[in-house]
């Protein structure tokens, strides 16, 4: 989930980097599940999203958009929630809410989100979703909450004065996210592993205490992401918030503009080295992902010709990759009800899960009056 999701948005140095065990398990379990999916895909409910704070960008497409996509195409049933409330975690207030939204919609409209088959929602628009936060708080302690690697880090770059409680009931909302349609797949990043074990806690916790150990909630699984990582063209993490990226909605001489700008080195000759040389690696690799290549051949290619070579051999595949992305998008946006229309669409289905899974859980719990 950038969810999530979910975060896409939301990556962090974690213990889940750092153990190398629970990674290796991870991963191991991850090659099975790409086995099981292309065996069954209609097994498999995903659920993923992002927060709508901005525009997505090519780091948000190489490293999460396009595997969702992939997903749907093999037939998973796919869930994508826009996460307007978190936005209110580390913000005082949610600017231009609706317009962010909107944003997101047509991104996911143009990299080719297909809203029959996949389930395109909001936060705030699914009430029983939201309830479900009460019940799945009582199953966790503070120390879980606080030593949530996302929670640390988002708390330390919080753009607020002071943290909101909102803030410390992220984990379980998240949990929320995933569990009140059942998913039992959640493609994630290693660094998000932490997030996706506290869920599967509170699921077993649930099931352990108020339905007899009986699987009212499924345990979700990690769907690894092997994702490169893209830099920004400030050579730091590629960010919405740190004007560095790329938007998908950029247009050719704006992308052109930023490339252009992209920190590089003083080394005449390009070559692929991601320790030595990151931020020239980050500009191959993002060329070899839109020409389908490997960045050590496009870095052959350009050899002793230098950084302006580089980044008009980026330039070009970029805008060449983008082409029909942007023609979609530019095609969707003459439509501003058509987006309404997709979100109640969207917001409908999602609902009838969430009341269904929340009648369930009080019946459960015996608090169906």
């Amino acid at each position: 989930m950038n969810t999530t999701a979910l975060t896409a948005s939301l990556t962090t140095p974690s213990s889940a980097s750092a153990d190398p065990l629970k990674l290796s398990q991870a991963q191991t379990r991850s090659a099975e599940l790409e086995q099981l999916i292309l065996k069954d895909p209609g097994r498999f409910r995903v659920l993923t999203g992002d927060r709508p704070t901005g525009r997505l960008h090519l780091g948000h497409y190489f490293g999460t958009l396009h595997n969702r996509v992939r997903l749907q195409n093999l037939g998973v049933e796919l869930y994508v929630l826009i996460a307007d409330y978190q936005v209110l975690t580390d913000r005082d207030i949610a600017d231009d809410l609706t317009g962010h939204v909107e944003e997101l919609v047509l991104d996911y409209l143009a990299i080719g989100v297909d809203p029959v088959r996949s389930t395109i929602f909001t936060h705030s628009a699914v009430p029983a979703l939201n309830q479900l936060l009460l019940p799945f708080l009582s199953l966790v302690t503070v120390a879980d909450l606080e030593r949530n690697p996302t929670v640390k880090d988002e708390i330390t770059h919080s753009r607020q004065s002071t943290v909101s409680g909102l803030m410390f009931t992220y984990p379980a909302h998240q949990a929320a996210d995933i569990l009140f349609c059942k998913a039992n797949l959640v493609p994630v990043g290693k660094d998000q592993l932490p997030h996706l074990e506290l869920t599967r806690a509170i699921a077993r916790r649930f099931n352990d205490r108020y339905s007899a150990g009986s699987a009212l909630f499924p345990r979700p699984d990690a769907l690894l992401s092997n994702a490169p990582l893209l830099l920004g063209t400030d050579g730091g993490k590629m960010s919405k918030s740190r004007g560095n990226a790329i938007a998908l909605a950029a247009g050719p001489d704006e992308t052109a503009r930023l490339i252009q700008g992209a920190k590089t080195d003083s080394q005449r000759h390009i070559a692929y080295d991601p320790v030595g040389r990151p931020e020239v690696s980050s500009l191959l690799l993002l060329a070899a992902l839109c020409q389908n290549r490997t960045p050590e051949h496009v870095a052959s290619d350009i050899g002793s010709a230098g950084a302006a070579a580089l980044k008009k051999t980026v330039t070009e595949a970029v805008n060449e990759y983008l082409a029909p992305i942007r023609a979609r998008r530019n095609v969707y946006a003459t439509d501003r009800a058509y987006l309404r229309t997709i979100l109640r669409e969207g917001n409908e289905r999602a609902n009838a899960v969430a009341d269904n899974t929340l009648a369930e859980v009080r019946a459960v719990m015996n608090s169906h009056y």
